[in-house]
């Protein structure tokens, strides 16, 4: 590894939210690390490539044997982009942050207890803007200010904390998906394919712009439970 290979490897960890000074492990290998999550990512240049390992597979959707070889410094930067933000925001993590955030805070009246949950929302959106890198889940709209952190088994009906910060209990949703998918108009297969609620009929979803090609891509085993909650209790029953 020459030293602008590892200057681009710096480069790229720090720019990716791997804050701390990487370590070199061996003469072709850098270890990076951050201070907002204990996992461990490994990228080595050999043979013009950079092969990329992870401490834990669950960084990376479709990751396959602890490592991927990529060839590109671009390629590097959509990897090690992917892997922080899924680390940053892994189970429990965010709701340990809330806690952290909160545990002094007063919760005897209403307003108080308002101000607690604004903090536990406006944290759970951060972590699916994260996730889902900016983008509607199921159109691909990228304006972030437009986006809106949607609970798939709502805030109101969630049994602890760990649920009502659990990433993949969220879907980042452009408004009008968003609406459509609160409402109960439609709902998504555990496989990502968008359920139309027999209540919306024909006219309204082509005046809504509802589309049978909707899905959601890269949905995990953790978002399963959720949607089946969605489907079971928030999906529209056809009007009798």
């Amino acid at each position: 590894m020459t030293p602008l290979d590892r200057l681009r490897i710096e480069k790229a960890a720090a720019d990716c939210g791997f804050e701390r000074t990487p370590l070199l492990v061996d003469d072709n290998g850098l270890e990076l690390r951050s201070a907002r999550f204990p996992e461990v990512v490994t990228v080595r240049f050999l043979a013009g490539s950079f092969l990329v390992s992870m401490s834990n597979e669950a960084m990376l959707d479709g990751l396959t044997d602890g490592a991927l070889s990529v060839a590109t410094v671009g390629e590097l930067y959509g990897l090690l982009q992917r892997a922080s933000a899924v680390a940053r925001t892994m189970p429990n993590r965010v709701a340990d942050q809330f806690r952290q955030m909160t545990q002094e805070l007063p919760r005897t009246t209403e307003a108080e207890r308002l101000v607690v949950q604004r903090l536990g929302q406006d944290l759970f959106r951060e972590a699916l803007l994260d996730y889902w890198q900016g983008r509607c889940c199921v159109t691909g709209l990228a304006v972030p200010a437009l986006l809106r952190a949607s609970h798939i088994k709502p805030w109101a009906k969630c049994a602890s904390d760990e649920e009502r910060l659990d990433v993949f209990n969220g879907l980042l949703l452009a408004p009008h998906v968003d609406a459509l998918f609160d409402g109960g108009w439609i709902s998504f297969s555990d496989t990502g394919e968008v359920l139309v609620s027999e209540s919306l009929l024909p006219d309204g979803r082509s005046q809504l712009g509802v589309s049978s090609r909707w899905s959601i891509r890269n949905l995990r085993p953790a978002h399963a439970k959720y949607l089946r909650f969605h489907r079971t209790h928030e999906l529209r029953l056809p009007s009798v």
